[in-house]
């Protein structure tokens, strides 16, 4: 399946049984109720438990059974049906490009290369793997590859990125344990000049003394890719653990502050029975989700699609017309 080329019915699948566990939990009340029984107020009350026990938040919850019930269903079969509109209208909205790589028109023009990616997102959500996953791809896609170990402050991180470089034959820039990741940045967009890679991506620190010290860091190493390459990184990729729930929010925030986060990676999909976060980041932050891991393989990572993604939990056929 090809990570770049959008939804394919190879990704359809791979989304859906990331999401199982989904629809076994929280998810499968709604399906089990939306079988074409009448609409009862006890069914709104349940959508809206739903709903806000997987993490959509309390405001998309209301915003968005507010414009179902607007809509004045008389069975759940149609209930079921503007529901799924009415989510996927919502993650649509926030599926406009914010970068230079991901989501574009077939005959957008690409930038120059090398194509620079700065990956962010707090420790233990997976950004190595991440890395290692799209490294895997753009390599699938013809693309050669060079990775920036820029998590200068766990010797752990710089040994799991150089681990993923010999697995997978992509070249890793590295220093020592608390070099400058500024400097490893630098040192991996000119090395990637001089070698005529096309992608970069660049791994950060998810975690300092405080929070303020990370996001001070992670401004700077943008700043220094801003002055080597004067358009700046081509994307800014959050990576977001799916089972972080409603702290996602706040890591957005937080990011997209210091960074101006283009991309969202959601990852450990198939290991939580939520997901809701999805609608809550697309509504708060207007951030495009672009990826979903769904396994622990190199390949396990399918392209986001708002159709498959809530035709996945709400247990429907996924359709472009849903």
């Amino acid at each position: 399946m090809g990570l770049f080329g959008g939804r394919s019915k190879e990704s359809d699948e791979a989304t859906g049984e990331a999401l199982e566990r989904t629809r076994r939990g929280i998810f499968g009340r709604v399906a089990g109720m939306l079988g074409g029984s009448d609409v009862t107020e006890e069914l709104w009350e349940t959508l809206e438990e739903v709903l806000i026990g997987a993490d959509a938040g309390v405001d998309t919850t209301f915003e968005v059974l507010g414009r179902v019930r607007a809509r004045n269903p008389r069975r759940s079969d149609d209930l079921r049906r503007y529901l799924a509109e009415e989510l996927v209208a919502i993650l649509d909205a926030a599926d406009e490009p914010r970068g230079r790589l991901w989501g574009l028109p077939d005959d957008a023009s690409m930038p120059d290369r090398p194509w620079v990616v700065l990956v962010v997102g707090v420790n233990g959500s997976g950004k190595t793997t991440a890395i290692g996953r799209l490294a895997y791809a753009y390599q699938q896609d013809g693309r050669r590859v060079l990775a920036a170990a820029g998590d200068t402050f766990r010797a752990a991180a710089i040994e799991q990125l150089q681990s993923w470089g010999e697995r997978l034959k992509f070249d890793v820039v590295a220093q020592g344990q608390g070099a400058d990741p500024s400097a490893v940045a630098f040192d991996a967009i000119s090395a990637a000049q001089a070698r005529g890679h096309d992608v970069v991506l660049i791994d950060t620190a998810g975690r300092l003394q405080n929070k303020q010290n990370l996001m001070a860091e992670l401004s700077k190493t943008r700043r220094v890719i801003e002055r080597h390459v004067e358009r700046g990184p081509d994307e800014v990729l959050l990576v977001l653990d799916a089972s972080t729930g409603q702290n996602g929010l706040s890591q957005a925030r937080h990011f997209t502050e210091a960074v101006q986060v283009t991309s969202v990676m959601l990852t450990k999909l198939d290991g939580t029975a939520r997901g809701g976060i999805v609608f809550a980041i697309a509504r708060e932050f207007g951030l495009p989700v672009r990826f979903v891991g769904v396994g622990q393989r190199e390949g396990d990572l399918a392209p986001f699609d708002p159709y498959a993604f809530v035709a996945a939990l709400l247990g429907e056929p996924a359709s472009a017309g849903a």
